[in-house]
C-alpha cells in the first residue's frame, strides 16, 4: 500500500460529489443520490453482506471487487450525509492514540 493509492480515496470523494453536483442521467452516482439515503444506505448493506459472502466463500478477487463496492458506496452515503473521508479517518485516528 501506498499514499498515492490511499489519497485516491480523496480523489474518489471528489469525483463523487461532483457528479452528485451534476446530477445527471449519464452518472450511476447522480443517479444512486437521486434515490436518496434509504437507497444509498440499503446498497451499502447489500454490500456489507456481499463482501462477507465473498470471505466466507475465500476468493480473494472478489473480496476485493466487494469491499471495493462497499468502499464505494459508503464513501456516497457519507457524502449525502455531509460526513467527509477526512472526518472518518480523524475519528479513526482519535480511537487509536497510545493511552
Amino acid at each position: 500500500m501506498n499514499d498515492q493509492n490511499i489519497g485516491f480515496l480523496l480523489d474518489l470523494e471528489k469525483i463523487i460529489q461532483e457528479r452528485i453536483s451534476q446530477d445527471t442521467d449519464e452518472s450511476y452516482t447522480a443517479q444512486l443520490a437521486r434515490a436518496g439515503d434509504k437507497r444509498v444506505a440499503q446498497k451499502v448493506g447489500e454490500e456489507a453482506v456481499e463482501l462477507i459472502l465473498a470471505s466466507v466463500a475465500g476468493d480473494r478477487e472478489e473480496q476485493i471487487d466487494e469491499s471495493a463496492d462497499l468502499i464505494y458506496h459508503l464513501i456516497v452515503l457519507s457524502t449525502l450525509k455531509r460526513i467527509s473521508v477526512d472526518d472518518i479517518v480523524c475519528r479513526l485516528r482519535e480511537r487509536h492514540r497510545p493511552a
